[in-house]
């Protein structure tokens, strides 16, 4: 009997949710064969989480699986997505794409449309997982995360917070989801057992921007 090919690819913000995603789906069997990460116009950081391009290439060394980076502006966004799934698929032969998505149903309306356009199956591991249990697990499962970006009701002071199990207490309390799902914070993965060294990132600045704080991050060497 013929093996299904079970090659993927991952839909790479750098954060918490796309990484547990990812470590979920290679236990269901599916191999990655890349990342897929949407810088900004200027190719300088990712679209949504403010990640320094330097620092998603760090984070797939570490992988030792390969990133494609593409750059798009928001009114472009669909059609760059699409078109980047599309080359992967024949790239590397991909029969998915994986998802950190947990449970906001218009994200997965999109990614299973733009997927369908590119003749691949969206993967979302995470899907109607309890959002709070879901970031225990995370940091049980050893993905050591920072905090990148967040809202005003967060503030600057929690940029660069390492997440544990202490400050998801810290963040309900303040009335934030625990994982964020609401876009209330964003992170950067510094290890898990996908990486085969710890990445080393420091917060150099912080910055409003429409409303939302973002850390300027830099490798360290």
């Amino acid at each position: 009997m013929k093996m299904q090919n079970k090659n993927c690819l991952c839909s790479w913000s750098g954060g918490k949710d796309s990484c547990f995603a990812l470590i979920q789906a290679t236990q269901q069997n599916y191999i990655p064969k890349v990342l897929l990460n949407v810088l900004n116009e200027e190719g300088k950081i990712s679209r949504s989480h403010g990640i320094p391009s330097e620092i998603l290439q760090a984070q797939a060394k570490a992988a030792n699986i390969p990133i494609y980076l593409i750059s798009s502006s928001w009114n472009n966004y669909e059609k760059n997505f699409i078109q980047a799934l599309a080359f992967l698929q024949k790239q590397y032969k991909l029969t998915n794409a994986v998802f950190g998505d947990i449970d906001l149903q218009e994200h997965k309306n999109w990614e299973e449309k733009v997927c369908t356009n590119a003749n691949l199956t969206a993967l979302l591991p995470l899907w109607k997982l309890d959002r709070k249990n879901l970031v225990i697990q995370m940091l049980n499962a050893g993905i050591k995360t920072m905090i990148v970006s967040c809202n005003e009701t967060m503030g600057e002071k929690f940029l660069g917070e390492i997440l544990t199990a202490e400050l998801i207490a810290e963040l309900e309390n303040l009335g934030i989801d625990a994982c964020g799902e609401n876009g209330e914070y964003h992170t950067l993965v510094l290890n898990c057992s996908l990486f085969s060294k710890p990445i080393a990132v420091e917060v150099t600045n912080t910055m409003l921007h429409n409303n939302y704080w973002f850390a300027a991050l830099k490798l360290k060497e």
